[in-house]
């Protein structure tokens, strides 16, 4: 059989699991470039290069100091000063517990964040008769907009710039995805604090799943022992995150999995506490879909749905209209399913997509992973949305009135920014 027409079945196997999630996201990812080289499409050397590559390196150290900002108290304490700050007015503090969080959520674990700052909100709110869906609604949709803002704030940005690694294309800087994230960001909270806050209900708080709420915090490394907090080891974890931001800037990309260790030394985190701080879903989904990738651009996979793709679109389609309509396949998706599992699944796609047009893949590629990002329409789109889902009494017809909107403006700012940034 065709190695183009294996490699196409076995993205089909792949898709189908990462809807359906009958296995793990990471296993999913795993088996794929295992049978692909099982199957003799790739060469054995190549099977798992991916987690060889120097990315993988970026994102557990990043992982790892992200979790050190939870375990030692920083990130909560930095949350809990600016919330209380705001006051007990609604739209002062729906203002200050979207920009905390989104500025949190941009080097650390959204859904870390989100768990952290849930139950001091829910205390402000039922102290200053506020209902806390109004506030609960807003920090989840920060929570996935500030991802935007860095190469490690959500992992559609880690796909994304892995794809165009695995393609050998010139691929995006730690902060380069600030040029539509931090524009995003400022638009989403404009419209929620003016428009948006209208359609959230007003209702009674329902029951916070501690439970889940815990687990989630623990994840991001928090620990939520109630235990008293050391303001040595908060200063030295919040130098140690300046620092790594500061060598980003400089280019100088190896240097996290060192800092991480500091983390370690200093006593920030524990060995097994660092190790559970990673999000080994993402490593593994991210080096798993690299060799995917891989093999649908040498074996022609890639550019044989392009193909169809665009010969759908008509002749000389607009770089314009085909990123507007990739964004919504995009888009859509991560609705329904991991918005990590969609970016893996489109990213190569739409790299095959925009050589055939003759675009750079990297405005293209910079669409798929911001809308695999703008998950507000469904209450299953991200770790985020399920949390607040419970404590705020939401529906899904609730999520589904705040979250199109943002979704179709999130579609018209994106074809308009990114093109600027990025040029086709």
């Amino acid at each position: 059989m065709d190695p183009a027409v294996i490699t196409l079945c076995v993205l089909a196997v792949a898709a189908f699991l990462f809807v359906t999630e009958l296995i793990p996201l990471a296993v999913t990812a795993m088996a794929a470039c295992t049978a692909l080289g099982i199957l003799g499409v790739l060469p054995s050397k190549q099977v798992y290069a991916g987690l060889s590559n120097s990315t993988v390196v970026l994102f557990g150290g990043m992982f790892v100091i992200g979790a050190a900002m939870f375990k030692t108290g920083l990130a909560e304490a930095i949350g809990v000063a600016v919330v209380k700050k705001a006051g007990t007015n609604q739209v002062p503090l729906m203002a200050a517990i979207m920009l905390v969080t989104i500025v949190l959520s941009s080097v650390s674990s959204n859904t870390g964040t989100v768990a952290c700052l849930m139950p001091v909100i829910i205390g402000i709110c039922q102290a200053a008769k506020i209902s806390p869906s109004k506030e609960l609604m807003p920090l989840a949709i920060a929570a996935n907009v500030g991802g935007t803002i860095t190469m490690i704030g959500t992992p559609p940005n880690v796909i994304v710039t892995g794809a165009l690694t695995a393609a050998g294309l010139p691929t995006f800087g730690f902060f380069e995805f600030a040029y539509i994230g931090i524009p995003l960001s400022i638009i989403i909270v404009l419209y929620t604090l003016f428009i948006g806050r209208h359609f959230v209900p007003d209702k009674q708080a329902g029951a916070m799943d501690e439970e889940a709420v815990k687990a989630a915090a623990e994840e991001a490394g928090a620990s939520g022992d109630g235990a008293p907090k050391s303001k040595t080891k908060m200063w030295i974890s919040g130098i140690i995150l300046l620092g790594v931001v500061a060598c980003m800037a400089l280019g100088l990309k190896t240097l996290p999995l060192h800092t991480a260790i500091l983390c370690v030394v200093t006593g920030c985190l524990k060995e097994k506490e660092a190790y559970a701080g990673i999000d080994w879903v993402t490593i593994f989904l991210f080096a798993g879909m690299l060799s995917v990738a891989s093999a649908m651009e040498k074996t022609g996979a890639g550019k044989m749905i392009a193909d169809t793709v665009v010969n759908m679109m008509g002749e000389n389609p607009n770089p314009y209209v085909l990123t507007a309509v990739l964004f919504l396949i995009s888009n859509v998706l991560t609705q329904f399913m991991s918005n990590t599992a969609s970016a893996a699944l489109l990213a190569p796609i739409g790299i095959s997509i925009a050589q055939s047009i003759g675009a750079d893949p990297k405005p293209v590629l910079m669409a798929l992973g911001i809308a695999a990002s703008m998950a507000f329409a469904t209450p299953m789109a991200t770790p985020p949305n399920t949390l607040v889902l419970g404590p705020g009494g939401f529906s899904f017809n609730d999520y589904a009135k705040v979250g199109v909107p943002m979704c179709l403006i999130s579609l018209v700012a994106s074809v308009i920014i990114i093109p600027i940034f990025w040029p086709f």
